[in-house]
């Protein structure tokens, strides 16, 4: 319940000012009472069946009209405008953040666990957390690129690129391995795959929660730590499911490199030759090189830009059979040699 409460108390940090104000207005617009409409919902006729309603709703909330939209706010917006920007190094790039959640009633199938199509709503949330919080910096950068000149436009490299900083979702493939019973707390481990010209590709894992601690936080503490050198034994077997998620990130219609992105976060080492290499028409072009940050003669055992080009390739070489999956769309053949039926609800 404990992960159900912070949830719920991070869904009321957005909408109870504006639910506040509304009933306010509501109450003072219209004369209301509101000390005896409340005394008679809890102690009048009915009284039963409004207050299982109500545990209902309130048991429920992650189901409810319009919560997905403020978990998804919340995490952009709570990160992006009311955090502080993270100071994170490069050897940071690769990590994951955690998410908290849990099986709602509502989410449960017919099969008396958590449905498959609910875990994608979930994995919103989640790829949310991690790009708000690891490129907090960039995305601050290319929002406001009219100021910052982050990236130029490639009609006119002498102006900034125009428009709006945009994030569009491309494509998600989860595979399912083990069911996630009603009610059941778990943890989504998300971190970045890799990246191409294009895509940046983020992995999720679906985790018991509790199952597995990490080493040690990055920045603050958010939790007890794993002492044993080892991950638990068996802990494959406290994965629910893994997802792979690919963005796009723009400014206006225009294409943004991820590189650009996380070297403006400053995650990037710097590379001989740069981390962008080429540009397809109609992306949009940085500033100057995106090499990373300070090139020096790297000490045994620190992370310089040859580990991170090994955890990119490493990614790259999953990611691009995901990607493989955008050929599929020519095999649809609108039915040239004809079609089983049609069917509605």
């Amino acid at each position: 319940m404990a992960s159900s409460a912070a949830k719920l108390k991070s869904a009321a940090w957005v909408a109870l000012p504006t639910v506040t104000s509304a009933i306010a207005y509501g109450a003072y617009k219209f004369d209301l009472n509101v000390a005896e409409l409340v005394k008679t919902f809890f102690t009048g006729p009915g009284k039963y069946s409004r207050i299982i309603a109500l545990s209902l709703v309130i048991i429920n909330w992650k189901s409810l009209p319009f919560t997905w939209t403020i978990r998804v706010w919340h995490g952009l917006i709570g990160i992006l405008y009311f955090q502080k920007f993270h100071k994170h190094t490069p050897d940071k790039l690769f990590h994951p953040v955690i998410t908290e959640s849990h099986v709602a009633l509502l989410e449960v199938d017919y099969n008396i666990h958590k449905s498959n199509s609910t875990y994608f709503a979930d994995l919103d949330v989640s790829r949310t957390h991690l790009v708000s919080h690891l490129f907090c910096r960039g995305l601050h950068d290319v929002a406001t690129n009219a100021k910052t000149k982050l990236v130029m436009d490639p009609s006119d490299p002498s102006k900034p690129a125009k428009g709006k900083l945009g994030i569009m979702l491309g494509a998600v493939q989860c595979s399912f391995k083990r069911e996630i019973k009603p009610y059941a707390k778990f943890e989504m481990w998300s971190r970045v795959l890799a990246w191409d010209r294009k895509w940046m590709y983020i992995v999720t894992h679906f985790v018991e929660k509790g199952a597995v601690k990490p080493r040690s936080w990055d920045g603050k503490s958010f939790g007890p730590t794993r002492k044993s050198a080892s991950v638990p034994q068996d802990w494959e077997k406290k994965v629910h499911a893994t997802a792979v998620s690919k963005y796009v990130f723009k400014i206006g219609r225009l294409t943004v490199h991820p590189a650009i992105i996380i070297d403006a976060s400053g995650l990037l080492p710097e590379r001989p030759g740069g981390w962008v290499t080429t540009t397809e028409n109609g992306a949009a072009k940085p500033t100057g090189p995106v090499t990373g940050g300070v090139l020096d003669e790297p000490e045994p055992n620190t992370w310089d830009w040859k580990r991170t080009d090994e955890e990119l390739k490493k990614g790259l070489e999953f990611a691009q059979q995901f990607a493989n999956l955008d050929e599929m769309q020519g095999l649809f053949t609108g039915g040239e040699e004809g079609v089983l039926g049609k069917f509605g609800l």
